[in-house]
């Protein structure tokens, strides 16, 4: 498998790198196909955060996480990566045959979704907040709160089953998961309920033509 390691606001170690190898070299014996592993470790406001992406073939997992110690990040990253792995990992390996497929389909038609993360000021939320709880009206408050893009990534839509959406966001320990329904066409969501822990759906349809009188 072909690593690469990335490193922000803190110097490159030796030392980490040996962990992070041998951390994801841990979950190769249950894929059939590992192609790469990107990992970015930073430090953000005194805490040390680990991002660990794999490939498998078609199949992208992921698991981020942050803490205090940046060996215990790279555990904790690498153990959501592994526990879902162990809870697909035949069907992991029962849908290689598929992925020349999925590619096909991607050379016809593709769609790309911008997920951008964004935040307000902590000085802006706490304000809101206090004057939320004093049921104080404060509009001008509200029209100075402007929000701070924090990340943006690009998301490929493929073709995919609903199943299979729902086993890309797991693996990816995503709570939502876009896809290009294979059998409809159209572009849907699914996505995992905060009140039961339940999968939803999202299906995105064209307007029904309305039919011309006369």
């Amino acid at each position: 498998m072909q690593l690469n390691i990335t490193f922000r606001q803190f110097g490159s170690s030796d030392a980490l790198k040996d962990h992070v190898k041998e951390k994801v070299e841990r979950v190769n014996k249950y894929l059939d196909r590992a192609g790469e592993a990107h990992v970015v470790l930073s430090l953000e406001r005194h805490l040390h955060h680990a991002d660990i992406t794999i490939h498998s073939g078609s199949w992208v997992l992921r698991g981020r996480d942050k803490s205090e110690d940046m060996y215990a990040s790279i555990d904790m990253a690498m153990d959501k990566i592994e526990a879902q792995v162990r809870k697909y990992k035949e069907k992991l390996k029962n849908h290689h045959g598929r992925e020349r497929v999925h590619h096909r389909q991607g050379l016809v038609q593709q769609f790309k979704v911008r997920h951008k993360v964004i935040s307000f000021d902590e000085e802006v939320e706490t304000t809101l907040a206090e004057a939320v709880a004093e049921q104080a009206a404060a509009p001008e408050q509200v029209e100075q709160a402007e929000p701070r893009l924090v990340r943006t990534s690009e998301i490929t839509v493929r073709p995919m089953t609903v199943d299979e959406a729902v086993m890309q966001m797991d693996l990816m320990n995503n709570d939502f998961f876009i896809f290009q329904h294979a059998t409809t066409h159209e572009i849907c969501v699914v996505y995992r309920r905060k009140e039961d822990g339940k999968y939803g759906l999202i299906e995105a349809h064209a307007p029904t033509p309305v039919p011309t009188v006369g």
